[in-house]
């Protein structure tokens, strides 16, 4: 199969275009190949073992772990259009390898079909899930934002050894946040709000860690930039479990014997006007996601919501 539609691209001009199409509702996705159905579009991918290899290695660095959707000619019979049938539709039996990632409310592809003489790498964008995904009824806030991200709960854990972690911040905490961490580990939603979890490296998102260098920073610098409010361990202080690529910024006001109960505080990178939410993290991630006229709301500019994982081992190799 060849795609004489496109041209070789140096790999850093592959990715570019091939991240500004993985956005939903940028362009309409029509395949210029023969008797491709509209819905996707492929792209050239690079010729070579080592450039096919230093792609692969690029897509999992920029989007986390791949989801292994067919292997040895076999595609995965449970897959479905929420968890990235749209990248095999395309080339039906001729099939022999994919792999998927999901971004901004689209899917990327890369693997390989049965060509006349052998097997041909692609790489594509496909749509993803339609905006709105249903929450089941009588879900957990915490379902509500696995649904509404597509997240696959087929996915590896985020390990976390939780009384080590409480014995080391000497609190207890939160359990929905607990179960967030283990669901979705280290990453962002909508590649914006970044999640800070216990042992991971990405990015300085290391819950324990942070608490510890923020602690540190008030004791060589003063806390003056988070008054009114005081900084873990102090009592009733703030402890960080998140942040934006804006610079806000995502606390818990540890305030009273029930972590369950403790509020979130919000502010901006100017820490001039703190927002109070008397609810656990996950209804706040959930509104975050869904509700238009929540102050750091991503509704307003997404239709379609996933999560960007950071540094999730690429187990399809």
């Amino acid at each position: 199969m060849n795609l004489p539609h496109e041209h070789d691209e140096a790999p850093a001009e592959l990715l570019a275009r091939l991240h500004r199409r993985a956005w939903a509702d940028t362009d309409e996705l029509r395949c210029r190949e023969p008797g491709h159905p509209d819905g996707h579009v492929c792209l050239t991918a690079p010729a070579g073992e080592v450039a096919l290899d230093a792609l692969r290695r690029a897509l999992v660095e920029r989007y986390g772990r791949a989801r292994n959707l067919a292997r040895d000619g076999y595609a995965d019979p449970t897959v479905t259009v929420h968890t990235g049938l749209p990248l095999l539709a395309p080339f039906g039996d001729r099939i022999v390898a994919m792999r998927g990632w999901s971004h901004g409310g689209r899917w990327i592809g890369f693997g390989t079909v049965r060509g006349p003489l052998g097997g041909v790498p692609v790489l594509l964008v496909a749509e993803g899930r339609g905006p709105g995904a249903e929450v089941p009824e009588g879900s957990t806030w915490l379902g509500g934002i696995v649904a509404t991200t597509g997240r696959d709960l087929a996915a590896p854990r985020h390990a976390v050894d939780w009384a080590d972690v409480e014995a080391r911040l000497g609190t207890a905490l939160p359990v929905d946040y607990k179960q967030l961490a283990e669901v979705f580990g280290e990453g962002a939603f909508d590649d914006y709000l970044r999640l800070y979890v216990p042992g991971s490296d990405a990015r300085g998102s290391d819950l324990t860690g942070n608490a510890f260098r923020l602690a540190g920073h008030v004791r060589a610098h003063g806390g003056a930039l988070w008054e009114p409010y005081a900084v873990y361990p102090a009592p009733g202080g703030l402890l960080q479990w998140g942040d934006t690529e804006q610079a806000a910024t995502f606390y818990w006001l540890t305030e009273g014997g029930d972590p369950d109960r403790w509020p979130v505080l919000a502010v901006e990178e100017d820490f001039d006007s703190w927002v109070r939410f008397d609810g656990t993290v996950t209804e706040f991630l959930y509104r975050v996601l869904t509700d238009p006229h929540h102050p750091f709301s991503t509704a307003r500019y997404f239709d379609r919501h996933w999560f960007e994982p950071y540094g999730e081992p690429d187990l399809t190799a």
